[in-house]
């Protein structure tokens, strides 16, 4: 005799305890997350403060439709906060997965879990650091006056270099400072997975007498493809967004700067502090998700295309 199905009900019942503790994290989302899209409509209208509150401002202003966007995209800055912003993020992508995945292996590769726990903790600890800290770091060994780097070539008889109104040198050191912060941390991803790989499979490696890098090429990087293909996803998503502290605090807002440290973050920071525009911020935030959320839906589709095991979704 065939069972009932069971109710919502009872399926609730049974995993009370289960659907308790996720309580927490779904109302945080439900709170930061989903409540706060509501005010997405800002991006549409010519929104102005009303004293009276804020869905009284919200309501009460004039509505343009894609005005904003117009705006947005017709301004001298949009091609250069378009091309900063990508082509930072597909550099960073890049480096860092190869990096990332360069040091795991590394880690799998050291006996001894003494200094493995020491290298990860110098290694990771950038990552918790603000940017501002990282600013004030930065700044010792740049200052025209008084910076480590100056100093060295003021050694070498070599002219000093201003480097706050130096552009071509910022790529370089946004990149470089960039993989210094995270590389540590995104590592420990692939540091599990590679410790999750069946031993097995090392030891018949080494019966066929496969050497270390034979071993990393065709034992360790295959069983990695999945997460680096999921975590590779993920970064695509994120590729119209920027760290605002990366790109605003480490140059220290120098106008000098702009052209190659402005980014969509950076530029709706400065459009809401110059010019107050909460319309166009809004739109230029609205743009980046919705732009990100294009790029993971199409990512994924040719994942699944070519490796459907691989794909996210």
């Amino acid at each position: 005799m065939k069972s009932k199905k069971k109710s919502i009900f009872q399926k609730i019942k049974e995993n009370r305890a289960l659907l308790f503790m996720l309580l927490p994290g779904a109302l945080w989302l439900l709170i930061f997350c989903y409540l706060p899209m509501f005010g997405v409509i800002i991006a549409f209208k010519d929104y102005r403060i009303s004293p009276d509150g804020f869905f009284s401002s919200l309501f009460n202003s004039e509505w343009v439709g894609f005005d904003n966007f117009k705006f947005l995209f017709a301004s001298q800055d949009a091609w250069i906060i378009t091309r900063n912003t990508v082509l930072y993020n597909v550099v960073g992508i890049i480096l860092s997965t190869l990096l990332t995945v360069t040091f795991a292996i590394i880690l799998s590769q050291i006996s001894s879990k003494k200094f493995i726990k020491r290298l990860q903790t110098v290694v990771i600890f950038p990552n918790f650091l603000s940017w501002v800290v990282i600013s004030y770091f930065a700044y010792a060994f740049l200052s025209t006056d008084k910076g480590v780097f100056n100093n060295i070539l003021q050694f070498f008889n070599m002219d000093v270099i201003n480097w706050y109104s130096e552009p071509k040198y910022w790529p370089f050191i946004i990149v470089i400072t960039s993989l210094w912060k995270g590389v540590g941390y995104g590592s420990i991803i692939y540091y599990a997975s590679i410790m999750g790989i069946d031993s097995t499979y090392y030891e018949a490696a080494l019966v066929d007498g496969a050497t270390k890098w034979q071993q990393i090429r065709h034992v360790t990087i295959p069983h990695l493809r999945s997460i680096i293909v999921i975590m590779l996803i993920l970064a695509v998503g994120n590729i119209f967004r920027a760290d605002f502290g990366l790109f605003y605090q480490l140059p220290r807002n120098s106008g000098a700067l702009t052209n190659v440290t402005n980014v969509l973050d950076t530029y709706v920071y400065r459009s809401m502090m110059n010019n107050g525009d909460i319309g166009m911020s809004t739109a230029a935030g609205l743009y980046q998700s919705f732009v990100g959320f294009i790029l993971i839906i199409v990512t994924n589709k040719v994942v699944d295309k070519i490796d459907p095991s691989s794909a996210l979704f």
